[in-house]
């Protein structure tokens, strides 16, 4: 059995490193390492930006989204198309959408999506807020940015019922093929849903 050649404080920071997303054990302890090399330049720094992030960073009380402030940012932007509602998994994919540039809309992030394998229903959703948010007045479309899995698309139906009482457009993200897409790497799936939604040349 191998002994353990650091102490229990140097232990530590490897493991919650490797509880990151894409960081195994190898990848911790390399990340370990570089910044206890650069402790000056890189361990302090984010050490003080791990501590503020924590005593500062709130979930948006309008959108879900993380922020500084509540609202957030895009909230108070008073220069946001009040009309579209973009609605989201997670933060991680509106911050996607936002660095794009591609759409000045106001956002709604779900917090996940359906999926009654894990026990991850309608009310562990951010749905009721949504309809609230919808029924408010201001919104006229309201885009389904979920992705297309089979537990994004069941949630996008469902949230297209809920909301059909109310008259919103209710639109969804084309699917098919992506720019600079090569037919023979795509999977079936895909090639349906770009013929299903081909369009007029």
């Amino acid at each position: 059995m191998a002994e353990k050649v650091a102490g229990p404080e140097i232990e530590k920071l490897v493991q919650l490193l490797a509880k990151l997303p894409g960081l195994g054990p190898r990848s911790a302890r390399r990340a370990a390492l570089h910044l206890i090399r650069k402790r000056e330049e890189l361990l302090a720094p984010l050490a003080e930006a791990m501590r503020v992030a924590h005593e500062r960073i709130v979930v948006c009380s309008v959108c879900g989204n993380i922020d500084t402030s509540d609202p957030c940012t895009i909230c108070r932007d008073a220069r946001r198309d009040e009309s579209i509602l973009v609605v989201v998994e997670t933060v991680a994919d509106l911050w996607a959408l936002e660095r794009a540039g591609l759409l000045n809309a106001r956002y709604h992030v779900l917090g996940g999506v359906l999926s009654p394998l894990d026990g991850v229903g309608p009310d562990d959703l951010a749905v009721a807020s949504l309809v609230t948010r919808v029924r408010a007045g201001e919104t006229r479309e309201v885009v389904l940015a979920v992705n297309a899995t089979v537990d994004g698309q069941t949630t996008a139906h469902y949230i297209a019922d809920v909301l059909a009482p109310s008259g919103v457009k209710v639109t969804r993200l084309a699917h098919g093929v992506p720019v600079g897409g090569e037919l023979d790497y795509l999977d079936e799936g895909t090639l349906a849903a770009a013929l299903e939604r081909r369009t007029a040349f």
